[in-house]
């Protein structure tokens, strides 16, 4: 069963979709585009600072739902110029620990993305252990028994 995990952390969609929903051990974003929490705008600054932002928006999700960059599996990327993608993987390399397990990643050059942006990534995340059936809490999420 597929379900909204806490996602008050992110800017509120501006179109109807969910921005992210957690199926089982995974849970999954859709796309993210570099909108301020408070604002709901496109930040100013590029791509590097819609990147930056997209990063601090999923840092907070990961939050609010107890996860960690090793909790990451797998982020699409995708630019309207590769010109550009210096800046981004900057931003990107310096969300991880320099020790830890990078996720899979493909980055997608396209034509254009909503509002504007120069960036938009989705990301996926795995909790090890957790099997939302259980009845008991876990160490992991707080939602199941592993």
């Amino acid at each position: 069963m597929n379900r909204v995990p806490a996602i008050d952390s992110l800017p509120r969609p501006k179109f109807r979709y969910s921005p992210a929903l957690e199926a089982g051990p995974f849970i999954k974003t859709a796309g993210l585009v570099g909108l301020d929490r408070e604002t709901g705008e496109l930040v100013t600054g590029g791509a590097a600072a819609e990147m930056e932002c997209i990063l601090k928006n999923v840092r907070a999700l990961m939050a609010d739902n107890k996860l960690e960059p090793s909790n990451m599996v797998s982020a699409t990327i995708y630019t309207t110029d590769f010109e550009n993608f210096g800046a981004i993987n900057s931003v990107w390399n310096s969300f991880f620990p320099a020790d830890g397990p990078l996720p899979t990643r493909t980055s997608i050059g396209v034509s254009a993305l909503p509002v504007g942006a120069a960036v938009e990534a989705e990301f996926t995340f795995y909790r090890s252990g957790c099997e939302p059936s259980r009845s008991e809490q876990c160490r992991n999420c707080g939602k199941c028994g592993a």
